[in-house]
């Protein structure tokens, strides 16, 4: 999938600290909103077992996968523990609405 665009809803549906797991297409994406402000984009679903990365702990910079602590850099993916990375996407806040791209 390549060159979408996504709006997703309103950016408060994701809590500051917290990410959120959407369906884009076909592709499962993980919204996540720090506390220090900005909005990330991850491929949802960790590499390593299939952890929910969504429902993990994040930080300024990372997100922990809930299932064996994994850790990915929110701004691109990379994974810091020696897992596979995972893709990250384009995501921004527009008239209020969380809009996600993918490719």
């Amino acid at each position: 999938m390549s060159g979408v665009e996504v709006r997703l809803g309103p950016v408060e549906q994701i809590p500051l600290g917290e990410g959120r797991a959407f369906l884009v297409g076909d592709e499962p994406v993980a919204v996540f909103r720090p506390r220090a402000g900005g909005l990330h984009a991850l491929r949802a679903i960790c590499p390593h077992r299939g952890g929910p990365l969504a429902d993990g702990l994040t930080d300024a910079g990372t997100v922990m996968c809930p299932l064996h602590n994994h850790q990915f850099a929110l701004a691109d993916g990379t994974c810091r523990t020696g897992a596979d990375d995972v893709a990250a996407y384009a995501a921004s806040e527009e008239d209020g609405e969380l809009v996600v791209r993918l490719g």
